[in-house]
């Protein structure tokens, strides 16, 4: 009897994320509580999927592409909000969301066309800072956690500073903290981008031999 994929457990969580992130999405507006609460339950269970996938052998491409759909949708709605909260700065939050789904998306398609099975598989010969990214999981932990937690406080910041601590709020000290580790993020999608194009470029000057070379 066939499996199931669509009710293996990293899977079901990966359901459980969508439903939290359009929970956060409608309460985003107007009470920064739940929606913040949803947010991060939502990316909290991320780490969860993964560890579900490894432990229950149940990794699927299906789970993946779910995985990083949400992720990349949780974090454009998130920069719609921040767009609607401060619209002095949409240009630079418009600005973040196409580089991160330009970047994950032609990186995507390029590693699919190269025949790899998995986004995150770089070759020895490759960028050596894309390669200490993706193989690193403290480092793209470190990334991708600072990445959303400067959006999120950014958020937060909106309708309350949090606890004060060494005279600043809370949530003010996270945001000047996390800010840094956005912005390396954002060059490195920069990056990813910038080679994604160029394999492609590789793969229609291969293809473009081949056809020349059939037509003699």
């Amino acid at each position: 009897m066939a499996e199931n994929i669509f009710l293996f457990v990293p899977n079901l969580i990966g359901y459980a994320r969508i439903i939290l992130a359009f929970i956060s999405f409608y309460y985003m507006p107007f009470d920064h509580v739940k929606a913040s609460f949803c947010y991060l339950l939502s990316g909290l269970l991320d780490a969860f999927d993964g560890y579900a996938a490894r432990w229950l052998n149940q990794a699927t491409k299906f789970g993946a592409i779910l995985d990083q759909l949400t992720d990349r949708c949780a974090t454009m709605c998130l920069l719609v909000a921040l767009s609607y909260f401060y619209p002095s700065y949409m240009f630079l939050f418009q600005l973040s969301m196409t580089i991160d789904i330009a970047s994950h998306w032609i990186h995507l398609q390029t590693s699919l066309m190269q025949g790899k099975t998995n986004h995150k598989f770089i070759d020895s010969a490759e960028n050596p800072v894309m390669k200490i990214y993706y193989t690193s999981r403290p480092i793209l932990f470190t990334m991708c956690a600072g990445n959303e937690l400067f959006y999120c406080m950014l958020y937060l910041l909106h309708f309350t500073e949090g606890p004060t601590i060494l005279g600043l709020g809370l949530f003010r000290l996270i945001t000047i903290i996390s800010a840094p580790v956005s912005f390396v993020k954002t060059l490195i999608s920069l990056l990813q981008m910038i080679i994604a194009c160029m394999n492609l470029g590789i793969i229609d000057t291969k293809e473009r031999s081949k056809q020349a070379e059939k037509e003699k």
